[in-house]
């Protein structure tokens, strides 16, 4: 844990401010549920929550059966960041904050079938990534309760890859059944 110099007090509400500097730099939006632990310190931590991270192990089990099934990378992210991926190593999608882009797509909750050969322009699925080098890709936001808390994609970086119906589909209904856990 690292001081930031910033000292807030507690309102009579038992209110503290979070300065928008951290929560830009933590992507902490308004409405954005966060859990509260303490420790024996005496310390009081603030940790973002993310509901499809609960079911992280879930959700590693989707991407395992999709790869399998389809032949493609398969991922499944929250608001923020890479929640499970399979076909890629591990530390190449896991754990990273997912790109301006795909945030906006999960905003937009619109899915989308993108191919390069045919002059789509594919989406970069985390910040890391500078040169993307998928030439197809198939997006699908998870809604659980009336909210986008995540997405499904399915990537391929075969040339000449080409997503279609049948792809978007399963995305499709794989967001489904992630949201649906999620309600339960």
């Amino acid at each position: 844990m690292r001081a930031t110099g910033i000292v807030r007090r507690i309102d009579e509400l038992g209110r503290v401010v979070i300065p928008k500097e951290i929560r830009r730099t933590l992507r902490i939006r308004e409405g954005d549920p966060l859990e509260i632990y303490t420790d024996r310190d005496g310390e009081v931590i603030l940790k973002k929550y993310s509901p499809i991270g609960e079911i992280s192990a879930f959700a590693k089990d989707y991407t395992e059966s999709l790869f399998r099934a389809m032949g493609h990378i398969a991922c499944i992210c929250d608001r923020d960041m890479v929640v499970a991926a399979s076909g890629v190593s591990r530390k190449e999608l896991w754990d990273k904050p997912i790109s301006r882009e795909i945030e906006t797509a999960i905003a937009n909750r619109q899915s989308l079938t993108i191919n390069r050969g045919t002059g789509g322009k594919v989406m970069a699925v985390t910040n890391d990534e500078e040169n993307v080098g998928y030439t197809a890709q198939v997006f699908s936001p998870i809604i659980a309760d009336g909210e986008a808390i995540g997405a499904v994609l399915l990537l391929s970086r075969e040339n000449g890859a080409k997503m279609g119906d049948a792809e978007l589909k399963v995305a499709e209904t794989t967001a489904s059944i992630v949201g649906r856990q999620m309600e339960q």
